[in-house]
Order: structure tokens, then C-alpha cells, then sequence
């Protein structure tokens, strides 16, 4: 693996850093920048700014306006945008969206690629995803998917309840996880598309939770008798699951790519701070009580750079099989915490104000350890797959190699 940036990647970073710094950041103060995430409108002025500075959804393929970035280009230029939180918002690439357009261009016909892709990446429209219900549903055991499909005729009748949707209010489509009925018959999970808003596709409430930093913010959605056209089943009825795991894949190295933008934010806010501030004969960074702390930031961050680049590097070599999504994704939402846990104690009475940014991003990386899977869940796979993979040629225990 070469460490060292293409000249072409390297520029579009530098260009990714100064249009944050110079057209994000004066954003954050924004009061349309709600409890419930960014508003429509702000994300739509934020948007013609990343139009305008050529950077708006490098993910997708140039055939659909983007910039087509590899997977490390996207390592490098998703943390130049989370750098606020905003940034991922105005580039295009902040989730759902950004995993919803990964699916529809992995598995979707031409035809629903031109009505559902084509104007999420302009930009124009916005969308959820629909897996997750409240108990006794699938969280992160999707196994116990309430939500039921029923074929009749040439349509499939959708009934069940959804939550923590994320960006559900305000959007334009949506992808809905349900298990799927034939003839009577349990085929499996499918995912379907539906154009909003639809008859029995109803939001109940509106979720107050820890972060803010979604578009539309999180929502509870009932799906009473939806009526989907067999047309608009994503890829093959009963296989649900496995284009799941398709979009979950990349989907959580690019959460990682993005927080970690964040927490280098909330880091440098930390620093330079330490730097200025005076207390008991110096200043904060010259006591190892504080630049400690902040050296295991550095030591943090510079690790889980390490460690998406590299998972970002395989999937480009083709090696899928070999990208440990699960460790990434444990190591760098609890490695990113502690980088941003540690910038707050640093800002003291200041971090727990929202003086400065880090307050914020301290609330909303939080909720990374949970989504996409917690990390106990990655841990105890892990676990299960340690235990399949071990063998009776293994040395028993109390015996010398």
C-alpha cells in the first residue's frame, strides 16, 4: 500500500478543506440549523455552494454529475467535509443519502436510477431508509422484521411500523426493508422504492434525540397498507438482507470518514485553546495532565486514518472479503469519542458550552457507537466467528507450543 496521496487526490482535498473553512463553517451559527438538523432550505443553500465549487456528490460516477472517487478518495475527502458538520450536508454525502445512492447504483434498474438517483445526486431530493422498528422489531438483529409485504396482483401491500428513520420528514423516497409474502409463501426480506409522500406511508412523531446533525431529522413511521408497484422492488424479491449488508459495508467506513473529520475539529478547537489559556503558571498545554490527553488524541486520530484508509484501499483493490467493516467501524466510532470526549474535558466550563463547536459534536458522535450496529454486536460477530475459525490443531491450554 503507498501512503502518499495521488497529486490529483491531494488537490481535491485542499480544495475540499478551503471551501469548509471559507463557506461552511460562517453556517454553524445558522438558527436553521434546528434541533431536528439542518433545515431544507439550508441544506439546498448549502448545496448551490458545493455546486458551485464543483464538489457536490464526488461519490456517484461521473455519469450521474459526481466525481466518481474511489473509495480512498473518499476517505480523504469525506474527512476534509466532516471537519464540520455541515460539510457532509453540503457536499452531498451526509447520511441516508449517501448509502441509499451507493444501493440504488449497485442494484437498481436503469429506470429507477433516472426517477430516484438522478435527482438525489443533483442534489434536488432528499431520502430515508426504512429497516429499523421499535420493539419487539429488528434493531441490530434484523432477523425479527416485523414489517410484512404481501403480493397481490401486481402490487405489494406494506404494513408495519418503522423507527429512527432518519431524514423521513422532508423527503422525496424512500427504500423500505419488509419481510415479503408470495402466494402465502415467507420469500425473505425485499427492499422496495416509494415516491413521497405515499397513501400509508405515515409519520407519526418526530423523534427528540441526542444528535442534530441530520437533515430532517429522526422519525417514527407507520406503513399502513402501502401500496408498492412489483415494479418498484430494488433488485430481486428476497434479497433484502443481502443488499443490505451490500450498502452496510461501505456505508460504515464512510460514517467513520466523516466523524472523523469532526473529531479533528473538536481537537484543533481543543488545542489551540490549551495553547492560550493560562493556569497555575503556564499554559494548559504545558502540563502533562492536558497535553497528555491531547497526545493521545493525535495518537487516536492518527490511527483511525490508518485504519479507514486502509479498509477504503482494499475495497479499491477489490478485496472485499478482506475489509474487517465490523473492527473498523468498533475502533473508530470509540477511538473517535475518546478524541472528542477528551477535547470537551480540555475546554472545561467552555466545552459544556455552546461557545464552540465541540459541545455539539460531542452530542452527535455519541449516537456513532449505536448506529450501524453497536460496537457489542460487532464485538460478539467477532466473537462468533473466532469461535467457528478455531481448531483442533489449536495448542490446548497449559501445553508449550
Amino acid at each position: 500500500m503507498d501512503f502518499a496521496l495521488p497529486q490529483e487526490l491531494a488537490a481535491l482535498e485542499a480544495r475540499t478543506v478551503a471551501f469548509v473553512r471559507d463557506e461552511v463553517l460562517p453556517f454553524e451559527a445558522d438558527p436553521r440549523r434546528t434541533a431536528h438538523g439542518p433545515s431544507e432550505d439550508l441544506r439546498r443553500e448549502l448545496v448551490e455552494k458545493a455546486r458551485a465549487a464543483g464538489l457536490l456528490s464526488p461519490h456517484v460516477t461521473r455519469e450521474w454529475g459526481g466525481l466518481g472517487l474511489s473509495h480512498l478518495g473518499k476517505a480523504v475527502v469525506f474527512e476534509a467535509a466532516g471537519y464540520s458538520m455541515l460539510g457532509p450536508v453540503a457536499l452531498n454525502i451526509a447520511a441516508p443519502d449517501e448509502g441509499n445512492m451507493h444501493l440504488l447504483a449497485e442494484v437498481a434498474s436503469p429506470a429507477q436510477n433516472a426517477r430516484f438517483l438522478a435527482p438525489m445526486a443533483a442534489g434536488e431530493t432528499r431520502s430515508c431508509f426504512l429497516m429499523t422498528e421499535p420493539h419487539p422489531g429488528a434493531g441490530a438483529d434484523p432477523s425479527l422484521m416485523k414489517t410484512t409485504a404481501v403480493k397481490e396482483g401486481d402490487h405489494f401491500i406494506v404494513n408495519g411500523v418503522k423507527w429512527l428513520i432518519t431524514g423521513a420528514e422532508g423527503a422525496a423516497c424512500a427504500i423500505v426493508m419488509a419481510r415479503t409474502f408470495v402466494d402465502g409463501r415467507d420469500v425473505g426480506a425485499t427492499m422496495f422504492l416509494t415516491d413521497l409522500p405515499a397513501e400509508g406511508f405515515r409519520i407519526t412523531r418526530a423523534l427528540d434525540t441526542l444528535d442534530s446533525s441530520f437533515t430532517g431529522g429522526h422519525a417514527e413511521v407507520a406503513l399502513e397498507n402501502l401500496r408498492i408497484p412489483a415494479t418498484d422492488v430494488l433488485g430481486a424479491v428476497g434479497e433484502g438482507f443481502r443488499y443490505a449488508q451490500a450498502r452496510l459495508v461501505p456505508a460504515r467506513l464512510t460514517h467513520c470518514m466523516r466523524w472523523l473529520g469532526a473529531a479533528r475539529r473538536a481537537h484543533d478547537i481543543a488545542t489551540d485553546y490549551a495553547s492560550r489559556r493560562e493556569a497555575f503558571g503556564g499554559t494548559l498545554l504545558s502540563h502533562e495532565g492536558v497535553g497528555f490527553m491531547l497526545a493521545d488524541n493525535e495518537i487516536d486520530l492518527h490511527t483511525t486514518r490508518l485504519a479507514i484508509r486502509h479498509a477504503a484501499w482494499l475495497l479499491d483493490q477489490g478485496q472485499k472479503a478482506n475489509v474487517e467493516s465490523s473492527m473498523v467501524k468498533v475502533f473508530a466510532s470509540e477511538a473517535i469519542f475518546r478524541v472528542v470526549d477528551r477535547s470537551l474535558q480540555v475546554l472545561g466550563g467552555l466545552g459544556m458550552t455552546r461557545d464552540t463547536e465541540v459541545e455539539r459534536i460531542f452530542r452527535d458522535v455519541r449516537g456513532f457507537r449505536i448506529y450501524d450496529g453497536p460496537s457489542e454486536v460487532h464485538r460478539w460477530n467477532i466473537a462468533r466467528r473466532l469461535a467457528r475459525t478455531a481448531t483442533a490443531a489449536a495448542v490446548p491450554a497449559g501445553r508449550a507450543a
